[in-house]
């Protein structure tokens, strides 16, 4: 198990996809709702867009890093970071299954001649990147 650095602590209540979550800390706390396309309201966020923003910022700071660190002006080529998140259903038909795709755009992009080499050393040095490719170490237990 690697040293841990951190834990951030979120507990879910109500029905889930359709309750709410919130920080023992109080400084996280919102209403979930299943989007439309899977019969909710659609009118608060939900798993994947809450899992689409942590990794796009993730993703994003980790991506700065690789720039300071490779000598990169990223004032000059500030980054943009998209995540999508995608519930699937699971091929085996049973459950289902997350998909992602990570979109960056960089200001002054044309002039960024290893824009795509900054992309692919940041996919492999942000721990979501990590976590999405089977690197996370999970379990569940009952309390």
């Amino acid at each position: 198990m690697a040293e841990t650095l951190y834990t951030a602590t979120v507990t879910s209540t109500g029905g889930g996809r359709d309750g709410h979550a919130a920080s023992p800390a109080g400084d996280f706390a919102l209403d979930v709702r299943p989007p439309k396309e899977l019969g909710g309201s659609g009118n608060a966020a939900n798993p994947e867009l809450l899992f689409s923003a942590a990794w796009s910022t993730c993703f994003n700071g980790a991506l700065q890093l690789i720039m300071k660190n490779e000598g990169v002006d990223v004032a000059k080529f500030q980054p943009s970071v998209t995540a999508e998140t995608s519930l699937n259903r699971d091929p085996s038909g049973v459950g289902f299954r997350l998909s992602g795709k990570i979109t960056v755009e960089f200001e002054n992009q044309d002039e960024l001649a290893n824009a795509a080499e900054l992309v692919a050393k940041a996919h492999e040095f942000c721990p979501y990147s990590k976590a999405v490719r089977g690197e996370f170490d999970a379990e569940a237990v009952l309390g």
